[in-house]
């Protein structure tokens, strides 16, 4: 169990050193090109959710993220034991939640500074860090494990 502890606070160390090292290294805006045009390191400071949404409403935010905090680790300690894939997805989770949480509560905003371009659609996606990736892969883990364990127990029916 306390190896899925450690995942997750792997990913808030790693998230919380790479926004430090952009907001000590980097001016806001400035934009460092690692694969032109497709990755750069791009400076830039989110008030909002995803996308810049719901922008400055920090007390909605630490509302959701207690809850969303509170119920990772229920479904933690009462439902994933012996289920190394949705222990995983709930830790990922938990420490992409830990790690924007952190910064809105400490700064007011997210440090943001991942730009990247997809070339087969040119579609410029949105800016985002270490906890906002960890995020996404724990909601797909998790995706999986639901595919999974919903066969598993079709075949226990049939």
């Amino acid at each position: 169990m306390f190896i899925y502890y450690g995942i997750a606070l792997l990913i808030v160390v790693v998230d919380q050193w790479t926004k430090w090292l952009v907001m000590k290294n980097m001016e806001l805006g400035e934009r460092i090109i690692l694969a032109d045009p497709y990755l750069a390191w791009l400076s830039h400071r989110n008030r909002g959710a995803a996308w810049g949404m719901l922008e400055g409403q920090m007390w909605l935010f630490a509302i959701i993220t207690v809850a969303v905090i509170i119920g990772i680790l229920y479904y933690f300690h009462k439902h994933a034991q012996g289920k190394p894939l949705f222990q995983l997805s709930l830790m990922v989770i938990l420490g992409g939640a830990i790690g924007n949480f952190i910064d809105r509560m400490l700064r007011g905003e997210v440090v943001d500074f991942v730009d990247v371009l997809i070339p087969i659609i040119n579609y410029e996606f949105p800016i985002f860090n270490v906890a906002d990736a960890a995020l996404s892969v724990g909601v797909v883990l998790m995706i999986i494990f639901i595919i999974y364990d919903e066969k598993q127990e079709k075949k226990k029916v049939s």
